[in-house]
């Protein structure tokens, strides 16, 4: 677990001292988005690129044999608070884009640089995407410390997964994790993304696309000012990553958002052997513990699944910087639960559990943020 005032660098594995933000993310306010966001991390993608190919070439199982399927990761081990339990039909999923610039084939150790939990109403077709920040101050579930959550992954998806479900009242069982430098290879191979990037954006890009590159192997060009550019995939996954702007992580997310979407518009696009090609790159770069016949079931009916709505969490998030460190606390973390549950399931009214109580009401000892 990293220390207060420590942190991973982006590029080594020892810790350094931490920059604090340039400036402080506003607070979040809750808006419900009406329109139709794809996933603005690579797995819903290749989940898409799964049925085009189940539906015109047969989706093998020989493919999904490319996927690191994780048997360390016990369902029956995974921990929920007590009387905590989804609606029939409604499967839950965690999903990481993961940190892993220095592996291949394993994330042991990463950050998750994006959190997404995804619930998927098998009855309506509807799903409902929320994003939880990487910086969010939550108690983790494998030491009761508090810590930003994104440094949980280090300790593997299950800490990670028991984090969530302990602070949030979920009952999440499967994840699946994809290292986020793939987007490299889904924007190559659609020729690139057109973005306009901000003077101030310029200013930052560069230490991201050189790193990148460097660890990627590919060859990059660097940006000297703004503009309107066709980003290749080291540009573009290099902008997805700017976190020191306004807005800080909440103005990150949106880049990725843009890019992914933009990304997702050319590969609906392109044709039958591409997109096999393009899945034979991205497959062996993703890790999950759903059974090769979930998938299967998965993407056999995920054609007539539809993006309801989008959101990110915490929903109202308070500044916490001890020792310089920069924290998104919830603001009322019992409250935000309930909203939560309301945004995901319909619950109207939701009663948190008493581990959630507890949490919360630590929370707010710990660091003064009622």
């Amino acid at each position: 677990m990293a220390e207060h005032g420590k942190r991973y660098k982006d590029n080594e594995d020892e810790m350094e001292e931490e920059i604090p933000m340039r400036r402080e993310p506003k607070k979040k306010k809750k808006k419900k988005k009406k329109r139709h966001i794809f996933l603005k991390i690579l797995v819903v993608l290749l989940m898409i690129i799964a049925v085009v190919l189940g539906a015109a070439v047969g989706f093998t199982y020989s493919m999904l044999d490319q996927i690191e399927f994780d048997n360390q990761v016990n369902k029956e081990d995974i921990e929920i608070n007590e009387g905590v339990e989804t609606a029939k039909g409604t499967v839950n999923i965690a999903l990481f884009g993961v940190d892993a610039r220095n592996q291949k084939n394993s994330y042991n150790g990463s950050l998750s640089d994006v959190i997404m939990i995804v619930s998927v109403n098998q009855d309506t077709k509807k799903v409902k995407i929320v994003s939880v920040y990487r910086d969010t101050y939550l108690q983790r579930a494998d030491n009761k410390s508090f810590d930003k959550i994104t440094h949980v992954f280090q300790k593997g998806p299950q800490a990670s997964i028991n984090t969530l479900n302990s602070n949030l009242d979920l009952d999440i069982t499967n994840y699946v994790a994809i290292n986020f430098n793939v987007v490299v290879d889904v924007v190559d191979a659609v020729g690139g993304v057109t973005l306009d990037i901000t003077n101030e954006e310029a200013g930052l890009i560069n230490p991201y696309i050189d790193e990148v590159a460097r660890t990627t192997g590919h060859k990059a060009k660097r940006i000297t000012k703004g503009g309107t550019y066709t980003l290749d995939g080291v540009q573009a996954t290099a902008y997805a990553r700017i976190r020191y702007t306004e807005g800080g992580d909440w103005t990150r997310t949106e880049r990725q958002r843009k890019v992914l979407n933009l990304a997702f518009e050319k590969v609906k696009k392109m044709g039958l052997g591409d997109l096999k090609n393009l899945a034979d790159k991205i497959l062996k770069q993703v890790s999950t513990n759903i059974s090769t016949t979930q998938i299967i079931s998965l993407a056999a009916s995920a054609a007539s699944y539809e993006i309801e709505e989008t959101e990110g969490w915490p929903f109202e998030v308070v500044s916490y910087q001890p020792d310089k460190v920069w924290y998104g606390v919830p603001k009322n973390l019992e409250k935000q639960v309930v909203e939560l549950h309301e945004f995901l399931f319909g619950e109207v009214d939701y009663q948190v559990s008493s581990s959630v109580k507890a949490i919360s009401d630590k929370m707010i000892r710990q660091t003064g943020i009622k």
